[in-house]
This record gives C-alpha cells, structure tokens and sequence, in this order.
C-alpha cells in the first residue's frame, strides 16, 4: 500500500513526529500545502497540531479546502494528532475532529482508532465513539510515552 503522510507543523513537533512515522511505513512526507498530491496514495496519514482553543493548525486551513476537492473515495485515511491537554483539555487535538468531519462522507476507511485511556482531558472533537479518531501525542505533557504510542499505533495500522 503506498502511504502518503501529509502534515501542518508550526512548532515542528508535528512535521518531527510524521517523518518518524514516514521512517517507519516507508511513506513519502509533504507538508499540508502539498495535499494535491493525495492522488497519488492509497493510504494517507493526515496530521496537525491544534492551536488556541481548538483552532486548525494555519498549515491545514486553506489544505483542507483543497482536500475537500479531491475525490477520496476508496483511500483509507489515518490521522495523526498533537496537542497540549494541560493547557488546553477543553479542546484537546481538536484539528483532528475538525478534519475528519470534512472529509468523512467522501468514501474513505479510517484506520488507526486509539483509546482515550491515559490522556486527562475534558473535550475533544478528535473523539468519535468512545475513541480518538487517530493517534494522538502530547510532547508537552506526556513526551515519554510517544515512541510508545507511536510504535504501538503503526502495529495497528500496518505496513
């Protein structure tokens, strides 16, 4: 399966965590302004930051209207989310939740579900039944879990 990761980084946390991952599914990497390549994947990993009270990271805001355009029918989708629960639980990795509610009538398979045990949050729109819609990572709080979480997500999605 070719795999497409396709991130917004502002800080750089995001664009560090999806080159590993990109390292570990062999996946090409291209920042979000590049989403009109989405075309050329089976699979594409979709990941953003989330910035102020739940806003989409500056990257993804004009990317998503782009992605909206595209036919995703058939692609499998996995998102990928970072965010701060400490400071921000009300609206924690909310970039995710804002994005999949664009994207999820246009024919995809989301893959890569996580459980919300372990994080201490109060509200997020990344939270579809019971579970975050992707992987989630807080490099500001919980840094030593994320090559766990990393790991432990790509077994779940596969190569």
């Amino acid at each position: 399966m070719k795999t497409g990761i396709f991130y917004g980084s502002s800080t750089g946390n995001t664009e560090t965590i999806a080159k590993k991952i990109g390292e570990l599914l062999n996946a090409d990497v291209f920042e979000a302004s590049e989403v009109s390549k989405v075309d050329d994947y089976d699979r594409i990993i979709i990941a953003s930051s989330t910035w102020g009270m739940g806003d989409l990271q500056d990257s993804w805001v004009g990317a998503l209207d782009e992605l909206k355009t595209k036919n995703l029918s058939g692609k499998t989708v996995a998102f990928v989310g970072l965010g701060d629960q400490g400071s921000f639980g009300d609206s924690f990795v909310d970039a995710l939740g804002i994005i999949y509610d664009e994207i999820k009538n246009k024919g995809i398979t989301v893959v890569g579900q996580t459980s919300t045990d372990g994080y201490d949050f109060s509200n997020s729109k990344a939270v579809i039944d019971d579970d975050f819609i992707g992987l989630v990572i807080d490099e500001n709080n919980q840094s030593d879990l994320t090559e766990q979480r990393v790991n432990d997500w790509i077994a779940k999605i596969g190569k």
